[in-house]
């Protein structure tokens, strides 16, 4: 043990802040440990910290005190421990002497039932699910482009803060109707409702964002308020829950169209990123003139194929018309009277009219005779039929 020495001033003896510190804590390392009742609040654990960190609440009052438990002991116990549940806790009193903080180190923990508030609310989600509130088919999706953003959170509250900036930043063009609300607190509840009611009621409002920071457990009670939980559920807009941490849970995200796991979180949900649209457009426009020029270049070569396959189709087409007509000369000039003429006959005619037999003739008779090469003119002196 640490002696602790005061410093003389005269007759006065004065300790130090440490000293002092030093002197009660060794006063209260005298003390026994004993079990504590309380409930659990504000539970912190991380794999990278050695102690896991808690609050033990008074169950039917404010009282209230700090507590550890190293963290290795803490995965032993296996108990899987939330904020609300109703323990025993056996330990012993110490200040940390360097803040002067208070704590109970907590040697073990036994559950000992679930607190009334997180019994409460577990009768109220077991009730609110059987109706349907929770039910995924009333989940509504976000607008892509909403025309204004509602955002109902707390008076001055980083949460607000963090969704405006988010949302400002993805998208600058958005235009946001903001309404401060109790977040905290027995009248909270009651004025969220009302917020939330103004804004969905405001024109052009397409989804709303119910937000605020992280608290204790005691701190986020009213967003598992049943009236609030109802009116969330009833809201006729789209509704983003942004309430707590991650690992929180009010009842109020079980109702809500989308529950996001921060208030940053939120403002990614509900409207997109003006740089990745713009570059995606880009994107698309590229693409789409790529489409269209190879779609141009495809027509044009078909429309070359199609006039090459015309102009060889003509020229075949003139080509065997020639070769028929050329045929069809052929045996016209076979048939003709000239061929025949051509082999050595004539043709005679009498007043124009070809003179097929002899007995047609009489003496005296004028002829015109055809030959293969010009004609003559004959008189008929004998007839021999």
């Amino acid at each position: 043990m640490t002696k602790v020495e005061a410093i003389e001033y005269g007759d006065r003896k004065v300790y130090s802040v440490g000293a002092f510190n030093r002197g009660i804590a060794d006063w209260l390392q005298r003390l026994p440990s004993v079990w504590v009742e309380g409930e659990v609040s504000e539970l912190r654990r991380q794999d990278r910290w050695q102690l896991v960190f808690f609050t033990l609440k008074e169950l039917n009052g404010d009282a209230s005190v700090s507590a550890t438990i190293p963290r290795t002991r803490f995965d032993a116990l296996g108990l899987d421990l939330g904020n609300g549940e109703r323990v025993h806790v056996y330990g012993r009193p110490r200040l940390w002497t360097r803040q002067g903080e208070f704590r109970l180190d907590a040697l073990t923990i036994e559950r000992f039932g679930l607190g009334e508030h997180l019994a409460a609310i577990e009768r109220l989600k077991k009730q609110l699910a059987a109706e349907g509130l929770f039910a995924a088919e009333r989940k509504r999706p976000l607008p892509r482009l909403p025309r204004r953003i509602g955002l109902v959170t707390g008076n001055d509250a980083a949460a607000k803060r963090d969704v405006i900036t988010a949302i400002t930043t993805r998208f600058p063009p958005a235009r946001l109707l903001v309404a401060e609300t109790l977040v905290q607190g027995a009248r909270a509840a009651g004025s969220i409702i009302e917020a939330l009611s103004a804004v969905a009621s405001a024109p052009e409002v397409d989804v709303i964002v119910l937000t605020r920071g992280g608290g204790s457990f005691e701190d986020l009670l009213p967003f598992s308020d049943e009236r609030l939980v109802r009116a969330v559920a009833a809201c006729p807009v789209p509704l983003v829950s942004a309430v707590g941490h991650e690992q929180d849970m009010p009842l109020c995200d079980l109702a809500a169209d989308v529950r996001a796991s921060t208030p940053t979180a939120a403002a990614r949900l509900v409207v997109p990123d003006l740089d990745e649209m713009l570059a995606a457009l880009e994107r698309d426009r590229a693409a789409l003139q790529r489409s269209v020029g190879l779609i141009l270049e495809r027509r044009r070569e078909r429309l070359e194929r199609t006039a090459d396959r015309l102009r060889r189709g003509a020229r075949l087409l003139v080509e065997r018309r020639s070769a028929q007509l050329e045929q069809t000369a052929g045996r016209l000039r076979a048939l003709s009277p000239r061929a025949t003429i051509a082999r050595g006959y004539s043709i005679v005619r009498r007043n124009g009219a070809v003179v097929r037999t002899a007995g047609a003739l009489s003496p005296s008779d004028m002829l015109a005779i055809e030959l293969a090469e010009g004609s003559v003119d004959a008189r008929v002196e004998e007839v021999r039929p």
